[in-house]
């Protein structure tokens, strides 16, 4: 049954924040999108969520009257205050604390603050974002216990009762794969594919099954291996 209650999905562009966004308009009566311009370097992702947006709105029907107004937040102090492989033009590697140098601190800390900033003040209590802790790149502000308790941060910090959804926190891309397919069927994993971006590098050049990207960064990687991953499953199953 849909919720009566509005919600804020941090849509960024990618696979997962899109697959969050459809997760939200089967849910929710009325859903508002928010991503952030600081300064990534795969900022061709932003032009990735109109495209997304806008082939919501034309083809999932039943949705678009639910899809409310879409905001984007400069914030590109996080891009000063921070060297990292998403920040800077520099290869991407581990660091010797053992975490992936694309790994960019507070980054979703300053997000989900942003964000319930402007739930505040459009009166959305429910956000939803694409974190995950099951098939990811290691990084600490994607735990659970890091979303629980910024939860909780923000409730005492703002005296509201937020509730901050992650409905992709145990599953691995395979499964992200499929929650896609069970929410809109072909069109939606179509719309995934041609319209939303991973690639850390920011490669729209490369066309594969899975979307467009450079094939060898960790984003691709994590994409490439979760879609083949899901379509062996299909076949094994049609088999």
């Amino acid at each position: 049954m849909t919720a009566p209650e509005p919600a804020l999905v941090l849509f960024s562009g990618g696979q997962d924040s899109a697959t969050c966004l459809a997760w939200a308009l089967d849910r929710f009566a009325h859903v508002e999108t928010l991503g952030f311009d600081y300064g990534q370097r795969h900022r061709v992702e932003l032009d990735c969520r109109t495209a997304f947006l806008a082939r919501l709105g034309a083809q999932f029907l039943a949705w678009a009257p639910r899809l409310g107004a879409d905001h984007v937040l400069a914030l590109e102090a996080l891009a000063a205050v921070s060297d990292t492989a998403l920040t800077r033009e520099t290869e991407i590697a581990f660091q010797e604390d053992g975490l992936p140098n694309t790994f960019v601190p507070g980054r979703n800390l300053v997000f989900l603050t942003f964000a319930a900033a402007l739930a505040y003040r459009r009166g959305l209590r429910h956000i939803v974002l694409g974190v995950c802790e099951t098939d990811y790149s290691g990084y600490p502000d994607c735990r659970d216990d890091t979303i629980k308790a910024m939860q909780v941060a923000l409730n005492l910090g703002m005296q509201r009762r937020f509730v901050l959804h992650t409905p992709l926190m145990r599953r691995d891309k395979a499964a992200t794969w499929a929650m896609a397919q069970r929410l809109g069927g072909a069109p939606l994993v179509e719309a995934i594919v041609a319209d939303t971006h991973s690639c850390y590098l920011g490669d729209r050049t490369r066309s594969h099954p899975w979307g467009r990207g450079c094939g060898t960064c960790p984003a691709c990687e994590l994409r490439r291996k979760g879609w083949d991953a899901w379509t062996a499953q299909g076949s094994s199953t049609r088999g």
